[in-house]
């Protein structure tokens, strides 16, 4: 037999001012679908975990993100599809970045820093 766990709290209490809109509809979404399954408290730490994993790219202990993934499948379908869609954003390093201005100049002899006007 599988244990339930009270339903009657408020999702709404956990939210966190300085959260994006996007970050707590997510985090929101996965309370929602597992309340009742897990205590309160458990699925609370457990959302944190999984926007913790989507939105910044945090790593847990193997058994924490295989737990993570088989609860977040449907709960973050709809979120994936759509950031899919948007622009990524690159991070170069300065040396990078460096290497790569050095390499355009001197592949246009018409861009000079010594040139007299």
């Amino acid at each position: 037999m599988t244990q339930t766990y009270p339903t009657d709290w408020d999702v709404d209490q956990y939210r966190d001012d300085t959260e994006p809109e996007e970050h707590w509809d997510l985090r929101r979404t996965f309370m929602e679908a597992h309340k009742g399954r897990f205590s309160e408290q458990y699925l609370v730490a457990l959302a944190r975990t999984f926007t913790n994993i989507e939105f910044m790219g945090c790593i847990y202990p193997a058994p924490v993100m295989t737990k993570i993934a088989e609860l977040s499948k449907d709960v973050a379908k709809k979120y994936r599809e759509q950031k899919k869609n948007k622009l990524q954003r690159t991070f170069v390093s300065a040396s990078n970045a460096a290497e790569n201005k050095i390499k355009k100049r001197k592949s246009d002899p018409g861009t000079s820093y010594n040139k007299k006007s």
